[in-house]
């Protein structure tokens, strides 16, 4: 005898919105496949080098997103040409984003394939699971060539015969892994949401933006530990500027560094915003004939009030903590050291206010405007795009050739222990042990 349940219009309709749910999920998922290819394409062509100092920045500018998500993004986007079979997963909605993120983490072309099966059978949680043992499997591996790498530390410094310095070395793992995040924080602080092109219009390469932030690195750590004083104080290079040439660059006029080397009067300019100043006068030889008391360009108790107001750097969406005072109009010029004339900008914007063209202006309501080298306005929130207003309608039709349904996304698993060290032992390329042929 058949036995039907009763039907319960309550059960079937909720029933009804979890497939919807889970549908329109699969659909978000092909999306955001498409997302993430465009911000790779992005990414490449160096789009977000418009006022910004990485694609992640640009990112976290532009749509409103955590700036550790858009890392995310931005990672997992350069990781998925090398990962085809995890790309077309998720472009067929297939697998979820959290998964393919913790998947990019560990996989290689060798083991993408096994690493994608398991992922389609278990959950998000099992994924996050595997992914840190595996990396435990390998850290177990490195650690075999600690020793090795510890008697292998160098680091050499010398100057090179056009004046750079020239930086070659070796670190050991976890000294390595400190000097890369705090280049990776430098380059946040000094290129976060601030593109400047370089002479030649293109954005500034990878390691030119590590160049300049082991600069940034060097001040921080004489102002701040090694070397504590007032920030204007951490210039220790003595520069020497004719006071025409200082006043306006295009005039003649000498700007030199203490050992001869020639810098541009610009640069002058920008040190001289916020540093301790010197007055000397020459006589027609040349000789030194007076020499006025060293002042500070900005006092320290105006300086307290300008750090208090700017809270950072005021480049739109910066907001660097490692800051130095920018005088708007320069008071080589007459422009007065005052509040009103002062401005907090990181050593990087500082540098793309003075050498790169971008320009700053205060308006009469007291707020700081920016504009490119172009004249185009660098606003500080992004407008936020129109959405349609059949959103999802537009997306349903974007993903019509993709094959979904409420049961894209689901697993295989049917909730069975889930053991993390047996699957990285028949998974883990370490760990597997090759068969031997039969004799």
């Amino acid at each position: 005898m058949e036995i039907r349940a009763p039907q319960n219009p309550e059960i079937e309709e909720l029933e009804r919105l979890g497939d919807e749910i889970a549908l329109l999920s699969a659909h978000i998922e092909v999306a955001t496949a498409r997302v993430l290819d465009l911000i790779r394409d992005f990414d490449v062509r160096g789009g977000w080098a418009n006022g910004f100092k990485s694609c992640a920045e640009w990112l976290a500018w532009r749509v409103g997103m955590d700036l550790g998500a858009a890392r995310q993004r931005v990672r997992v986007a350069r990781a998925l040409p090398n990962l085809p079979r995890l790309a077309a997963a998720l472009a067929r909605g297939e697998l979820s984003y959290a998964k393919v993120r913790a998947l990019t983490r560990v996989a290689t072309p060798e083991t993408e394939e096994r690493l994608l099966a398991f992922a389609k059978a278990g959950t998000a949680a099992h994924v996050e699971r595997l992914v840190r043992g595996w990396r435990r499997v390998d850290r177990n591996a490195e650690n075999q060539e600690t020793a090795l790498r510890h008697r292998n530390r160098s680091l050499h410094v010398y100057q090179d015969e056009d004046g750079t310095l020239v930086i070659r070395g070796r670190l050991t793992p976890e000294v390595g892994a400190v000097l890369r995040q705090a280049l990776a924080a430098a380059c946040d602080r000094m290129y976060a949401n601030a593109r400047v092109n370089d002479p030649d219009g293109d954005p500034p390469s990878l390691g030119q933006q590590q160049a300049d932030a082991l600069g940034m690195i060097a001040e921080a750590a004489l102002h701040h530990d090694l070397d504590p004083g007032a920030p204007g104080e951490r210039y220790q290079v003595v520069v020497h500027v004719d006071a025409p040439a200082l006043a306006d660059p295009d005039q003649p006029g000498q700007s030199v560094l203490e050992d001869g080397d020639h810098v541009s009067a610009e640069t002058s300019r920008r040190l001289a915003c916020d540093a301790r100043r010197v007055l000397m006068r020459h006589d027609p030889d040349g000789r030194v004939a007076e020499i006025g008391a060293r002042t500070r360009t900005i006092p320290p108790a105006l300086r307290r009030a300008l750090e208090h107001r700017d809270r950072g750097c005021r480049f739109p969406g910066c907001g660097s903590r490692f800051t130095q005072g920018h005088h708007i109009r320069h008071w080589a010029q007459g422009g007065p050291t005052t509040l009103s004339n002062l401005a907090l900008l990181c050593r990087r914007h500082h540098r793309s206010v003075h050498e790169e063209g971008f320009q700053v202006e205060r308006l009469p309501d007291g707020e700081l405007q920016f504009r490119r080298p172009n004249g185009w306005l660098i606003p500080d929130v992004p407008p936020t795009p129109n959405a349609p207003a059949h959103a999802e309608d537009i997306l349903r039709a974007q993903n019509a050739g993709a094959q979904l349904d409420a049961d894209t996304l689901r697993s295989s698993w049917s909730g069975e222990r889930f053991s993390v060290d047996y699957a990285i032992s028949v998974m883990h390329p370490r760990a597997i042990v090759p068969s031997r042929p039969a004799v």
